[in-house]
């Protein structure tokens, strides 16, 4: 049983167009890609034939993962939330109590999770360890590399 998908609206809409692109375009052109490959000849010695076989088996892979995702997808629209407390569909923002630094995360599911972005899974240690807590509590987090983090809430936006 697939446990459901938590996505925002903006995540959604970038999951569809994503299977749309691979169901459409990407797989035409890795058809094109193997059907040329054949052309060549002995398909046993092609590596151009085993390269297109793979990335059309990594492209089919892609397309029932997110087929999957999006049939247990649920969306959390910001509109519906209140900001007295982090869950997923909130911007957080916290400060590092050891450093001062001060960081502004997006709490999402982890289909939609980017820490370039500040993108933070709620499954991720950091989003765990926000999620319910409310604005001035401090959380702690354990993390990879080193001590425990203690993060200060000082606001929460949808």
């Amino acid at each position: 049983m697939p446990k459901d998908v938590l996505l925002t609206p903006d995540g959604l809409t970038k999951l569809k167009a994503e299977l749309e692109h691979l169901q459409n375009a990407k797989r035409r052109e890795v058809a094109a890609r193997i059907k040329e490959a054949r052309e060549f000849g002995d398909i046993s010695e092609n590596s151009e034939y085993n390269d297109a076989k793979n990335e059309q088996a990594m492209v089919e892979a892609r397309i029932a993962q997110l087929e999957d995702q999006l049939r247990s997808a649920s969306v959390i629209d910001a509109k519906d939330l209140s900001t007295d407390q982090v869950r997923v569909g909130t911007t957080v923002h916290v400060k590092d109590e050891k450093t001062g630094k001060s960081v502004k995360y997006t709490l999402v599911g982890s289909a939609e999770a980017n820490p370039a972005e500040n993108k933070l899974s709620n499954e991720s240690p950091v989003g765990k360890a926000l999620i319910g807590h409310k604005r001035n509590d401090t959380v702690e987090v354990a993390v990879p590399r080193g001590p425990k983090r203690k993060l200060k809430i000082t606001k929460i936006e949808v």
